[in-house]
């Protein structure tokens, strides 16, 4: 349940950070694309009009149903002809060409279909829900996963988010981390969100479990980019692409694993950026416990998946102007692991 406090605290995501890891789900999506038949091909007599034009740009006017982009990856994959001859986008037309389109559906044309999952919801109302994501689920379609994300979720239960930005979604959490966000039912929800994220006004607070014993608290202020050698990964970097990423974190409890020490963080963001805890708890020395990217292999048995979890979330209600906040128990399988660790549930 929501409840008030005074004053708001400070921040996580910017809106550029949201529009960032979007990107970041697209490009793969587009990497991985496996075209199928859809409609009967388009057939195109060019004129003197389209004289001089690339080829890529003349289809996007002659067919604005689908987008330049999507005829871009068709013609990359052959399915648009030229006179009989394969197409190349940055082509210049004479203006009396044959062109043959042949259609093709994508993947994530069903990426948006709703799906009957189990959600929990922490609290709800005319133009905000609040959702306790499960780990094991994928907030938003992208390659490999174009269904049974939380966004098909979404739109079984609240159908009319399908006429909100990616139903709502105006942040997310990495797969195996399990925890609070707020999702928008409406327009007006969705643009005060997103202002607010853009402003840093936006609360969120993470536990994690880490090897090792960190300071009792610390700032990480270390720029991130993908990792030069393996792109699944993220990596801290001063590299020209690096985007800034600053972590305050501060230790709660101390534990066992065995003979190993472990200890419960608590981590607060001022950046949003991909895997972003994960790669500055490892800049210190202390990866995340049962993390399968980052982590220490050799002491996976002890968690199936990185111990993290978004707790507490707070923010301005985009309607009422009230300040609002959540926050929720630990998931069973996290709290059983730190009482395995000697740490007491918090």
């Amino acid at each position: 349940m929501a409840k008030n406090v005074k004053q708001t605290t400070t921040v996580i995501l910017s809106d550029s950070d949201l529009e960032t890891e979007f990107e970041e789900l697209n490009d793969s999506a587009e990497a991985d694309e496996d075209f199928s038949p859809i409609v009967e091909n388009i057939e195109l007599k060019l004129t003197s009009e389209a004289c001089g034009e690339r080829l890529d740009k003349t289809l996007s006017k002659l067919v604005p149903q689908y987008s330049r982009s999507r005829i871009q990856q068709w013609i990359e994959a052959g399915f648009v002809s030229v006179d009989g001859k394969p197409g190349r986008g940055k082509m210049t037309m004479l203006g009396d060409e044959k062109i043959i389109i042949e259609p093709q559906a994508a993947p994530d044309e069903g990426a948006y279909a709703p799906e009957d999952i189990a959600l929990n919801v922490v609290y709800e109302d005319d133009d905000i829900l609040v959702i306790n994501k499960p780990a094991d689920m994928v907030v938003h379609p992208a390659a490999g996963n174009w269904s049974g994300t939380l966004l098909n979720g979404l739109l079984y239960r609240w159908p009319a988010l399908l006429g909100v930005p990616r139903a709502g979604i105006v942040h997310r959490l990495d797969k195996d981390t399990s925890g609070l966000m707020v999702v928008a039912k409406t327009l007006i929800a969705h643009t005060e969100l997103v202002r607010q994220l853009q402003d840093r006004t936006v609360k969120r607070e993470y536990n994690a479990l880490v090897w090792g014993t960190p300071n009792l608290s610390g700032t990480v202020d270390a720029p991130m980019a993908r990792h030069p050698r393996d792109r699944i990964k993220m990596a801290v970097s001063q590299s020209m692409l690096a985007k800034p990423a600053v972590t305050h974190f501060q230790r709660v409890a101390a534990g066992m694993l065995e003979k190993f020490p472990v200890s419960l963080v608590a981590c607060q963001l001022e950046t949003g950026r991909t895997h972003q805890i994960r790669v500055h708890m490892l800049s210190l020395g202390f990866p995340l416990v049962g993390d399968p990217l980052y982590g220490k292999q050799h002491l996976a048995r002890f968690f199936n998946r990185q111990a993290l979890q978004a707790r507490k979330l707070g923010l301005t209600h985009p309607t009422t102007g009230e300040h609002v906040e959540w926050e929720i128990p630990l998931a069973d399988d996290f709290a059983a692991l730190l009482l395995q660790a000697g740490i007491q549930t918090v």
